[in-house]
């Protein structure tokens, strides 16, 4: 018996044989919903389980329906269409009536019809990145700093050590925002009438002692505790007058976290709109 030639899978094939003809058997299209999930979910820089936390249900049921395994229930219909930002007519790939397109636009939307799936997809891309950079224009400078939990304590030490990695904080540019690495929040009177209970400020780190200046205002460890202090040569001290000179012959030991630049206006901190623009120009920031 002569030997079976065995094809292999060609791309758009799936890994399946028909032993019968040794050919590749052709992998069915997906449907157009199965698609259109997928590719708005994309669009959004949306991961498969973000959505499914978004409309109630697992990771695995977006996989299979993005992969034609299954469809949504249709009573998940509009939750998917809410958490897409995109209408039903979107999702199925229809034009929607009640949309009047100008002349212009009707040629574009016709040419595009008239293009291969491949060339679709180049026009696609570069409209996704033109996108990308009008986002860009209109987003004002936004810088990512960390803030700490761990206060400063201004007064009373907070007894908690400074375990943990902080979170992400976005703050528009500014000379003092730009200088600074990481924020945190003064806790107590000591450094009044300057700063204030509950104020957030700027800190640069910096490696040790030597960089600060006598006279500079800065974020220290004294034991397990975190102050904001003017250094001294003879230790640090408070603006408050109420309380006394912390020498350094008295402590157990003192670090510098780093230089307190300033005192972060609330009305710097990003608002979740430009955050989410400035996430979508820097995913690998997030």
């Amino acid at each position: 018996m002569p030997r079976r030639s065995i094809e292999r899978p060609a791309k758009g094939t799936g890994n399946v044989i028909d032993m019968k003809t040794g050919k590749a058997v052709e992998r069915p299209a997906l449907p157009v919903l199965c698609e259109r999930i997928r590719f708005y979910r994309e669009r959004a820089g949306m991961e498969q389980k973000t959505l499914a936390k978004l409309i109630g249900v697992t990771g695995n049921a977006v996989s299979n329906w993005e992969n034609g395994r299954g469809r949504p229930d249709i009573n998940l219909l509009p939750d998917i269409c809410r958490a897409l930002n995109v209408t039903m007519y979107d999702l199925f790939d229809m034009e929607d009536p009640s949309i009047r397109y100008s002349a212009g636009d009707q040629i574009f939307l016709d040419q595009y019809k008239q293009l291969s799936p491949g060339h679709r997809m180049a026009v696609d891309q570069m409209v996704d990145t033109l996108l990308k950079v009008q986002i860009a224009e209109s987003v004002p400078l936004i810088r990512r700093l960390t803030f700490y939990q761990k206060s400063l304590a201004a007064g009373l030490g907070d007894p908690t050590e400074i375990d943990d990695e902080g979170q992400p904080i976005f703050l528009y540019a500014s000379r003092e925002v730009d200088r600074a690495d990481c924020v945190f929040t003064v806790n107590g009177d000591s450094m009044e009438p300057e700063y204030h209970n509950g104020d957030m400020v700027l800190v640069s780190r910096i490696p040790d002692a030597p960089d600060l200046q006598p006279g500079e205002v800065g974020a220290f460890i004294v034991g397990n505790e975190t102050y904001i202090k003017v250094y001294r040569e003879e230790g640090l001290e408070s603006l408050n007058p109420k309380y006394p000179i912390m020498h350094f012959h008295d402590a157990e030991s003192v670090y510098l976290i780093g230089r307190v630049t300033g005192i972060l206006d609330p009305k710097q901190v990003a608002t979740a709109q430009d955050i989410d623009k400035y996430q979508m120009l820097h995913p690998e920031g997030i």
